[in-house]
Formats: C-alpha cells, sequence, structure tokens
C-alpha cells in the first residue's frame, strides 16, 4: 500500500474549520435557549415533522390578504386580518361572541396547541397571536413559525392551494385580560412620571410627523408626531435578514439600548396596534418583560384625541 502523508497544515487548517462550526452550531443552540420563553417559537422543520398531528391548528395571516389562497402550508387555515381579526363596525378587536365564534369555525378547543405564521416576518401573525391571549388561550399552547411564510418558501417547501375544512367546536373565550391591552387611560396618568416605557415601533417618518401614515393606508389621524417620551424603535428591527427573530443578546441591546427598562412596565403602540403587537410579543415571550402591553388604539387614536399630548421630531 503507497503511504499517504498528510501536511500538517492542511490537518490544522480542517482541526479549526472543525472547531468553527462546532461553535458556530454551540452559539447558536445558547442563543435559541437564552429566550426567556424559547417554546413559544417553532422552527419550520418542526411544523413540516407535525403537520398530521390533530392538536395543532396552523393558522395562517398575512399583510398580503390574497397570499393565502395563491398558496399556503397543507391543512393550515387563513385568517383575513381585514374582516376576521377585528369588528367591522365600530374600531375595536373581536368581542368576546365574535372571537368564540371564530375559534368555533376553526375547530379550535382550549387543549388546541395554535402555531401562528404569515408574510412580512409575523406581521399579523403575532396580532392573531394577541388577541387569542386576550381572550385568554393559554401561554403554553400559542406559538409561532420563526421565520414564517418567507422562510417555509425560501426553503423549498410545499404550499397547497386547496383550503382545510373545519369541524364546529364549543369553544368558549376567557375573560379578556387587561394586563396584555392598554389604552389611553393607561398612558395618560403616567406621561410626566416616568413610571411606564412608551415604545413606538412606527417607521422614523412617522414618528418624527414627517407623515402620519404608511402611503395607502386608509386608518390615519388629525396630527402626526408620537407620544411624548416614547422610543423610537421600529417593530422589524428584531428580525434578521431571513425573518428569524434576532437573539437574545441582540434584542436586549435593541430595546435597553433605548432605555426600554424591563423593571418598568411597557407599553408598545403603532398606527392601528398591530406591529406594535410583534413587539409586544418580543419584549413579553422572547425578552421576558413582566408586564407588557399593547395599545391598540395606536396613534389612529391618540393622534385623533382633542389635547392629547404630542411631541415631533
Amino acid at each position: 500500500m503507497q503511504n499517504i502523508t498528510i501536511d500538517d497544515a492542511v490537518i490544522d487548517y480542517a482541526k479549526e474549520l472543525i472547531m468553527t462550526e462546532m461553535t458556530r452550531t454551540l452559539r447558536t443552540k445558547q442563543t435559541d435557549h437564552d429566550y426567556a420563553h424559547p417554546d413559544v417559537l417553532v422552527s419550520t422543520e418542526w411544523v413540516a415533522a407535525h403537520l398530521n398531528n390533530s392538536d395543532i391548528r396552523l393558522i395562517e395571516v398575512d399583510v398580503d390578504t390574497s397570499s393565502y389562497k395563491k398558496g399556503h402550508i397543507r391543512v393550515a387555515a387563513g385568517l383575513d386580518w381585514t374582516t376576521q381579526l377585528c369588528d367591522t363596525i365600530r374600531r375595536d378587536i373581536l368581542s368576546k361572541d365574535a372571537f368564540e365564534s371564530l375559534a368555533q369555525s376553526l375547530e379550535i378547543t382550549p387543549e388546541t396547541t395554535l402555531i401562528f405564521y404569515g408574510d412580512n416576518n409575523n406581521w399579523f401573525a403575532t396580532y392573531a397571536l394577541w388577541q387569542f391571549r386576550y381572550y385568554g388561550h393559554e401561554d403554553s399552547r400559542l406559538k409561532v413559525m420563526n421565520g414564517g411564510r418567507q422562510k417555509w418558501i425560501a426553503e423549498g417547501r410545499e404550499l397547497v392551494s386547496n383550503i382545510p375544512s373545519f369541524s364546529k367546536t364549543a369553544y368558549r373565550a376567557k375573560f379578556p385580560d387587561d394586563n396584555v391591552r392598554a389604552s389611553k387611560d393607561h398612558i395618560l396618568p403616567f406621561l410626566k412620571n416616568g413610571q411606564i416605557n412608551l415604545v413606538d415601533v412606527r417607521s422614523p417618518a412617522e414618528f418624527t410627523g414627517e407623515i402620519i401614515a404608511p402611503p395607502g393606508m386608509s386608518e390615519t389621524a388629525q396630527r402626526g408626531g408620537h407620544i411624548p417620551g416614547a422610543a423610537s424603535i421600529p417593530w422589524a428591527k428584531a428580525v434578521d435578514e431571513d425573518g428569524t427573530f434576532k437573539s437574545f443578546g441582540d434584542l436586549k441591546a435593541l430595546y435597553q439600548g433605548q432605555g426600554v427598562d424591563p423593571a418598568k412596565e411597557t407599553i408598545a403602540y403603532c398606527r392601528i396596534g398591530e406591529r406594535s403587537s410583534h413587539t409586544w410579543f418580543v419584549l413579553k415571550y422572547l425578552l421576558g418583560y413582566e408586564k407588557v402591553r399593547n395599545y391598540d388604539g395606536s396613534w389612529t387614536e391618540w393622534g385623533n384625541l382633542v389635547g392629547a399630548p404630542i411631541e415631533k421630531g
């Protein structure tokens, strides 16, 4: 047999590659487990392996309400945020009765684990999850598919166009949990004493008052600007390019670096409460802030209030 001699430099290089990969893998695992509540996230691989689990309901909610019909994950239900996650007559989220009817139509029981996902970095997926939490669905049964629709498609996973049917259940909501929802009355008394964190998750142009709402949006306000004392931290800064959430360390630096004190109650707001539900999710579940509320009245309420204090710039 011919003896093969491997140069020491080649061996050292191979060892270095192996150690680099091991370090990267370990860091990824440590990052995942650093989240305050890591079980609130599931991977695309996990979803693909559990599509036949009858105890799980997969729910897609997209900014682009036509996306679901063009193709979605097999067995996933689709919700239209413009008609199914709001009161279509008055400015409000679903009433308790309407919420119960929605959950019943999706064959959901209190024991059902709900996996939410959608386009645009799971923007409206977290909005739907927030409403389910508001009406008392157990925290342990509420989850988000990390990376959302974008990551599922990027990995070449299957999309189908057929819409699944569901049997009706007798789902009953619990009493609304005001610990996750804020109103203007939660904010006004505390503006001068700094007892709460306010996080404005809109774009910088909305925050400064340069624009009142993103182009094409029908819900708007009479005045532009922001609530005095609010920190400007756009919601999408919490995710990486692939749509997955940033690491615990990066998220901690993002929010605490802007003065969002975990020892204080925090209220997030945007224009109508959907982008801020994403930040609410990050602060509550990934960073573990104990008291976080989503102000769904947001700027379309505050910017129309007579006499409400506003800052610009």
